[in-house]
């Protein structure tokens, strides 16, 4: 009889459900794998499309003659075909990387669990499981961030592209696209970068610091560590050494330390202008992909004169500035301080000074527009407005004399005036209709510049008057280019006219008098020239801005933290600055004459020097009634003198005589005719002919009416008014 078979025990029929149903599981999830791994491998990019498609928007910017001035975001070198690139640097990174990789599939199982191994060991994950073709699938695909989904992710990927491409063209990809610091990605770019040569010509220890790099770019970078770039480079020589890439005599020859790094580029004055000029893109252009090539207006000569003018004039301790615009605007030259690298605060752009005596190019404006003309007489004498009274620093007045020799002089009291007849709100809106975009009170005492201003703004504003009266906006980039197609092109706008043209011809004239024979004389540089200088209290800030033949510059000089500088004035390190710069910008020129000839002011009311060459504008200290105050805050007595009139400053600087010590000026230096002669060059027969008014040519008519033009808005406010700082 036979015996019943003795019943299975549950849990081994429970056991074998489960073996069962793990490997239905591992069946579908294979399946799974397989079918995402083809689907992935399906939507890949070709070879080809990976190539050309860089990891980041670079942008290369050029100056106006087309060379590269500076390249910003990712840099690239030049495609190395997988023939073209050293064996050694091949050998190298896959020592250091991924000693498996012609071995796996895409995914190392081995060294995946001895990374797991390592940070079960040391409680931190020390070392990563990633093979080289994940890295490249992290890099060009995916993120960094340290979660399963992404890791998945890219293990899918990478078995993907290992069904896709080659070893040879994975490797190839790898190591040209893969960063390695300093905004350098793939290894020309690198070597370019840290070795001055291209990666075709890489040694075995140049090699060995660059594979290096790609563990801890910025930890590992030659420029920024050498001495770790070295020992790290050492560690890669080993492995290669312990994988028999390299043998242990080629080991040993290798010399890290001995290897001679590419200088590192100079940050000059350039970066002043690119650091300005490119947040405007965002304006600009649409595009965030595709690299760029941005044309700008900077000329690179004008742009090292410039430099050159600021820091060989600068007094000790002080910064400096200066804006060149062509006559259409374009931004020529901008110099934002003495040393880029030490500090990269754009003071051309950026910083907020007081003017001093330069706004009473707005005060004059205005009196012009309203109908004076440089003929036209005022009173040199005490006046009083709203309990403030300005005084010139020669403790002198004049009595009745013209607005050309009252702006020659920068006499204040003639300014507080004007600016009391056309209306200080009127004042305030003529700067803003030349594009003063930070706010200006209406205090009596703002003709004397007590508002704060930008460099670039008074310089745009003085290049309108330069435009005959037209508006002038300035720009720094002509062109865009993606991929050598035009994607933005500057259109320059000649259409707002600002003030009639004949009073940009009589602000002209006042201009030139000043720089011929008065505040602004050292800032003659042999040709016509129109400018007007500014100096604050105490020589907190000296400006000089003018033009010459299509260049308008202006330069400002003074300390950030807005401390006195002994003998600092708008008519003495800022002009010859200017002059020094405009000699060598205006040099290939022709020779522009101004449609006003130069009128000398009216000397012979004043038998002393001292009567105009007397003090700086020093004492411009108002509180913010506008009333004066001394500069130790107490309230100013009223026979104490105010901003006064700014001394002229020839090449070689005049002494100044103090008729209140005695003694009086040695005769050659008396203001005599023969002397105004001698200095200003001017004809002696000049008096016998017929003298030009200040109007231009075939505008001379005194009823003509601005708002008969129909492109003249006398509302008019900057043209561009998007933020250009």
């Amino acid at each position: 009889m036979a015996r019943a078979p003795a019943p299975r025990s549950p849990w081994r029929r429970r056991l074998s459900i489960t073996v069962k149903v793990l490997l239905v599981l591992a069946v579908l999830a294979l399946g799974a794998l397989v079918t995402a791994v083809y689907i992935a491998r399906a939507q890949l990019p070709s070879f080809d499309e990976l190539k050309s498609s860089p990891n980041g928007q670079m942008i290369r910017v050029h100056a106006a003659d087309g060379t590269v001035l500076v390249s910003i975001g990712p840099s690239y070198g030049e495609w190395l075909a997988a023939d073209r690139i050293p064996r050694v640097m091949r050998e190298a990174t896959v020592a250091v990387e991924d000693k498996r990789f012609y071995k796996h599939i895409g995914v190392d199982p081995i060294g995946v669990a001895r990374s797991v191994k390592v940070r079960v060991d040391r409680g931190r994950w020390v070392q990563g499981g990633s093979t080289i073709t994940q890295q490249l699938a992290r890099n060009v695909f995916l993120n960094n961030q340290k979660k399963f989904g992404r890791k998945f992710r890219e293990w899918i990927l990478a078995l993907a592209m290992e069904r896709k491409f080659s070893k040879e063209q994975i490797l190839e990809l790898y190591l040209n696209k893969v960063y390695y610091g300093g905004g350098a990605y793939g290894i020309d770019a690198a070597s370019r970068k840290f070795f001055g040569h291209g990666a075709n010509r890489l040694s075995l220890s140049e090699a060995a610091i660059i594979a290096g790099l790609v563990k801890a770019p910025s930890n590992y970078s030659p420029t920024a560590d050498a001495q770790a770039a070295v020992d790290r480079a050492q560690v890669v020589l080993r492995v290669m050494e312990q994988n028999g890439a390299i043998s242990a005599s080629e080991a040993a020859e290798a010399d890290p330390q001995a290897v001679k790094l590419a200088p590192e580029p100079r940050q000059n004055s350039v970066r002043y202008f690119t650091d300005w000029a490119l947040p405007q893109l965002e304006l600009l252009i649409d595009e965030t992909e595709k690299p760029l090539d941005v044309w700008t207006t900077l000329d690179l000569s004008m742009q090292r004169a410039a430099d050159a003018a600021i820091r060989a004039n600068a007094p000790g301790g002080a910064q400096g500035a200066l804006v060149a615009l062509d006559r259409d605007g374009a931004v020529r030259a901008m110099v934002g301080g003495k040393d880029y690298v030490a500090s990269i605060y754009n003071r051309a752009t950026q910083a907020q000074r007081q003017p001093g005596s330069a706004f009473k190019l707005f005060v004059y404006l205005a009196a012009l527009e309203a109908g004076k003309t440089p003929e036209s007489t005022e009173v040199d004498e005490p006046i009083t407005i709203n309990g403030w009274s300005p005084r010139n620093s020669s403790r002198r007045f004049s009595g009745s004399i013209t607005l050309r020799t009252a702006f020659a002089y920068s006499i204040n009291t003639v300014a507080a005036k004007l600016g009391q007849q056309v209306g200080f709100a009127t004042v305030a809106d003529m700067a803003r209709r030349f594009g003063i975009t930070t706010p200006v009170n209406t205090q009596p005492s703002m003709v004397l510049g007590t508002s704060d201003v930008r460099l670039i703004d008074m310089t745009r504003a003085f290049a309108s008057v330069a435009n005959k009266g037209v508006a002038v906006t300035p720009f720094g980039i002509t062109k865009v280019t993606a991929q050598n197609e035009v994607i933005y092109q500057h259109e320059v706008d000649r259409s707002r006219v600002l003030v009639a043209p004949y009073v940009a011809a009589q602000m002209t004239d006042l201009l030139q008098t000043a720089v011929n024979t008065g505040t602004g004389r050292a800032a003659q540089i042999g040709r016509p020239v129109a400018g007007k200088t500014g100096t604050t209290s105490s020589s907190k800030d000296g400006w000089f801005l003018g033009f010459s033949s299509g260049i308008t510059t202006g330069v400002w000089m003074g300390r950030d933290d807005a401390k006195p500088i002994g003998g600092l004035q708008g008519g003495t390190a800022p002009a010859r600055a200017f002059a020094q710069f405009m000699s060598k910008a205006v040099a290939s020129r022709p020779i522009e004459q101004f449609e006003t000839e130069v009128t000398l002011p009216e000397w012979q009311l004043e038998p002393d020097e001292e009567s105009y060459y007397g003090e700086p504008d020093t004492g411009a200290f108002v509180d913010e009634n506008g009333n004066p105050i001394a500069s130790d805050g107490v309230p100013a007595p009223q026979d104490q003198p105010g901003e006064g009139i700014e001394r002229p400053s020839a090449r070689g600087e005049r002494p100044v005589y103090d008729d209140e010590q005695g003694g009086a000026p040695p005769p050659d230096q008396r203001l005599d005719q023969d002397w105004i002669d001698r200095v200003t060059g001017r004809d002696p027969d000049q008096d016998r002919r017929p003298r030009r008014d200040a109007r231009p040519r075939g505008e001379g008519d005194p009823r003509y009416d601005s708002r008969n033009d129909p492109r003249y808005d006398p509302r008019a406010q900057p043209v561009d008014e998007r933020p250009y700082q």
